[in-house]
């Protein structure tokens, strides 16, 4: 099924970390761009965090573990589909070790944006700013492992699955965007000048919204496990390209899968090798 499917995980988790940012902006600027307590002397533009540690600090712990929670669920889920054959499998050690490291590091940046929300930046600021590394560096470090995973899968499976590859360069350019601005960002909090305090509470809303894009992109890598009538899961396929599911009925059918209903040809009317 399209509507329930493991691929709404990032789905959801996107639209409410989303949700929750345009709230606390709109929310600040409708306020008047009041200068909060934990801002600097000078600053005059709103860390996440600052919004985040007054009235709206509910939304901020509720957004921020609802959106890390599901999106830690699809990690999760596409391991389970490779493991399961519904999704292209790994094919070494290597690859494996690499999804299970991304889990670990997705799960302590999970961790860290809940503890931040929690531990405000006006009330424990040397923990909160802890935590904020704690985040950005446990997703960044995840993401990195992710990329060496798909690497390898996506140049094996190059011909069959080249989506593999895309979700690859996807994932690198969310590092490396993430990873330039996370060190423009260290830089700035680290300054008492409020014009740097500025430009880092830029740099933090972008960061934000960036990350909702790395989320959206687990849609790519999860929507191929789904089965529909004219589409068989991406894994299912490539062991029936090789000679067939074991124990099957479909074992030594070859297939590939239409683009689109027009382009079936004369296969029009046959699903997973059986007529409908």
């Amino acid at each position: 099924m399209w509507i329930i499917s493991f691929w709404m995980f990032p789905v959801v988790s996107a639209c409410m970390w989303v949700a929750m940012l345009i709230a606390m902006l709109v929310t600040w600027v409708r306020d008047g761009r009041p200068h909060y307590a934990s801002m600097e002397e000078g600053q005059t533009i709103a860390y996440i965090s600052d919004v985040g540690a007054q009235g709206l600090k509910p939304l901020f712990v509720a957004g921020g573990a609802v959106t890390v929670v599901l999106l830690d669920l699809a990690f999760l889920s596409e391991r389970w589909l490779r493991h399961s054959n519904q999704l292209a499998s790994n094919k070494g050690r290597l690859d494996k070790a690499c999804a299970v490291l991304a889990i670990f590091f997705a799960i302590a940046g999970a961790a860290g944006l809940i503890l931040l929300s929690v531990f405000d930046t006006l009330r424990y600021p040397t923990l909160h700013d802890g935590f904020i590394g704690l985040f950005i560096g446990g997703y960044v470090v995840s993401a990195v492992f992710v990329c060496a995973e798909y690497l390898r899968i996506g140049i094996f499976y190059r011909r069959e699955h080249r989506v593999l590859l895309v979700s690859f360069f996807i994932k690198l350019t969310f590092v490396i965007v993430e990873l330039a601005l996370a060190i423009g960002f260290g830089v700035c909090i680290e300054s008492s000048n409020g014009s740097k305090q500025n430009t880092g509470a830029v740099l933090e809303w972008t960061i934000a919204f960036v990350f909702t894009g790395y989320i959206l992109s687990f849609v790519v890598d999860l929507l191929p496990s789904v089965r529909t009538r004219n589409h068989v899961p991406q894994g299912e396929k490539y062991l029936m390209n090789q000679g067939g599911l074991p124990g099957t009925r479909e074992e030594g059918v070859s297939i590939e899968e239409p683009l689109t209903q027009d382009s079936m040809g004369p296969s029009t009317g046959f699903y997973r090798g059986q007529r409908v």
